[in-house]
């Protein structure tokens, strides 16, 4: 069974946009020791949310993952990973961070509790409430 997750990223670097206009990319960049774990547990096939930082700070699409973990092939430490996303489809309307928050279903999510964390496992249920909201 596919987990899920969610990436974050700055949209004035690298944005939904982009990855649709590129059709796959290699994800890079994270440092942080949890969120290379995360991105170390990712499997092809796989979804990944897409999550715009800074002043929009929203959920705006869907991207699968087509290559497991790997080093970055740009990094002198052999610890940074990389994985390739190809993206599936946008949301309806992007799901805003103020609404994440207010869903209880969020509570215990590294998503709302380590909110600098780029690379986020989700719940089935809360992959669900974000990408099939009421």
């Amino acid at each position: 069974m596919p987990n899920h997750w969610l990436l974050k990223t700055e949209p004035s670097t690298y944005s939904w946009d982009d990855l649709v206009r590129e059709t796959t990319a290699v994800w890079d960049g994270v440092t942080n020791p949890v969120a290379l774990r995360n991105l170390a547990a990712m499997k092809p096939g796989d979804d990944a949310l897409i999550y715009h930082t800074g002043a929009e700070k929203a959920v705006v699409g869907v991207a699968r993952v087509t290559r497991a973990a790997y080093p970055d092939p740009k990094a002198k430490d052999p610890k940074l990973l990389v994985v390739e996303l190809a993206p599936v489809k946008p949301l309806a309307r992007p799901i805003t961070l103020a609404e994440i928050k207010a869903d209880k279903a969020f509570q215990d999510s590294a998503l709302v509790r380590q909110g600098r964390l780029s690379v986020v496992s989700l719940k089935d249920e809360q992959f669900r409430r974000l990408t099939q909201p009421s």
